[in-house]
C-alpha cells in the first residue's frame, strides 16, 4: 500500500503524465507515500479539498464527549528552552514544535471526520484523519500558489484582529515563513510574488473561534508541470509552515527534540483532477493506535516566544470543529 520515497514520487509523476485524476498522500518525512487513481480508491478513504469531495455530507445528531491529556508544562518548557538554545546559536530562527496528546471521545475516527467542519479533510482506513484549515499549494493553469498560515489568537479576545496583526513576535514569525515559501516556490517556478500579505480568517475550534493569519504567494510553472507533479512535491516538502527556517537544519533539530514520530501528521495530501491540483497540510490531526486516539498539535517558536503562551496555543489547537 505504501510506496517508498523514490517509487512514490515516480508513481505520482506517472499518474500526472496520464492526466488521470488521482489522490496522493505524503508522510512528514516522505518515507511513506500513497498514490492511487480516484476511480480505484478503496471505499474507506475519504477526502475533501474545498468543494472537491468523495463522500456525502451528514449532520451530527448525537451528543459527543471529548477530553484531552496534554503534555505537562514542565515537559513542554524543557523542549522550548532547548529550541531557544538552538536559536541563539544561529541554527534556526523559527521552529514548529509539536506534541502528541492522548484524547478520548465517544465518537470514532470516521464519525469525527464526517461531522468535522474544515476546508481540507482526509480519512484514511481507520488509521488517521485530519481536518485542516491550511491549504498547502494549488496549481491552476501554469500558476502555483501557496498560503502559509502563521499566527493564531482567540477570536473572542478584545481587539483580537488588531492585536494579532500588531504583535511583533507573530509578525516576525509570519515574515520568516513567507520568505521561506517564496524561496521554495522559486525552486520550482519563476516570477514569484507575494499577492496578499497577512490576511485574517476565522475558523471554528470546538466551542470557540480562532483567528488565523495567512499570506498568498504565487509563481509561474513550466507548461509541462503535469508531467512532474511528484518531482515538484519532492522539492516543496516538508511544508515550511510546519518545519521552520532554515528548513534543513530546523528539520534536524525537530528530529532531535520531539519525542515521537510525526508520521503523517504535518505531511501533505493532494488531489489532481486531470487539469488542476489542490493540496492541504495535514494538521488538526488524529490517529488511532491499539484503539487509543492521539491528537498531534503545535506551533512556531521564535526568540521572542513566551513558553506559557505557546503551550496554551498547543492546547487550544486540540479540538473537534463541530
Amino acid at each position: 500500500m505504501w510506496l517508498s520515497q523514490e517509487n512514490g514520487f515516480n508513481e505520482i509523476n506517472r499518474l500526472g503524465q496520464k492526466r488521470k485524476p488521482f489522490l496522493f498522500i505524503l508522510s512528514y518525512d516522505k518515507s511513506k507515500i500513497f498514490a492511487k487513481p480516484l476511480d480505484a480508491l478503496d471505499d474507506d478513504i475519504y477526502y475533501k479539498l474545498e468543494e472537491w469531495r468523495n463522500y456525502p455530507v451528514k449532520k451530527r445528531e448525537q451528543a459527543f464527549t471529548f477530553s484531552k491529556s496534554p503534555v505537562s508544562f514542565l515537559a513542554y518548557k524543557k523542549a522550548f528552552e532547548h529550541i531557544l538554545v538552538e536559536i541563539r546559536a544561529g541554527n534556526t530562527y523559527l521552529l514548529n514544535l509539536t506534541f502528541a496528546t492522548p484524547i478520548e471521545s465517544n465518537l470514532d475516527l470516521k464519525e469525527i471526520f464526517t461531522y468535522a467542519k474544515a476546508k481540507f479533510k482526509l480519512y484514511f482506513k481507520g488509521e488517521f484523519i485530519c481536518f485542516s484549515p491550511e491549504r498547502f499549494v494549488e496549481i491552476k493553469n501554469n500558476t502555483i500558489a501557496t498560503y502559509p498560515m502563521k499566527g493564531t489568537i482567540d477570536a473572542d479576545l478584545p481587539n483580537a484582529q488588531q492585536n494579532i496583526l500588531a504583535n511583533t513576535k507573530e509578525m516576525a514569525e509570519h515574515v520568516m515563513i513567507v520568505d521561506l515559501m517564496r524561496n521554495d516556490l522559486g525552486i520550482v517556478g519563476s516570477n514569484v510574488k507575494v499577492e496578499k500579505f497577512r490576511y485574517v480568517e476565522k475558523i471554528k475550534a470546538g466551542n470557540k473561534a480562532l483567528l488565523q493569519v495567512s499570506s498568498k504567494i504565487t509563481a509561474t510553472l513550466h507548461e509541462n508541470w503535469k508531467d512532474e507533479i511528484g518531482t515538484l512535491f519532492e522539492k516543496l516538502t516538508p511544508a515550511g509552515s510546519i518545519t521552520g527556517t532554515p528548513k534543513k537544519s530546523t528539520v534536524q533539530i525537530i528530529d532531535d527534540i520531539e519525542n515521537y514520530d510525526r508520521g503523517f501528521y504535518t505531511g501533505v495530501f493532494a488531489v489532481f483532477d486531470g487539469t488542476e491540483l489542490r493540496s492541504g497540510v495535514m494538521i488538526r490531526f488524529i490517529e488511532e493506535n491499539n484503539r487509543e486516539l492521539s491528537y498531534k498539535s503545535g506551533g512556531g517558536i521564535t526568540i521572542d516566544s513566551d513558553a506559557q503562551s505557546e503551550y496554551q496555543e498547543l492546547i487550544d489547537k486540540i479540538y473537534l470543529p463541530f
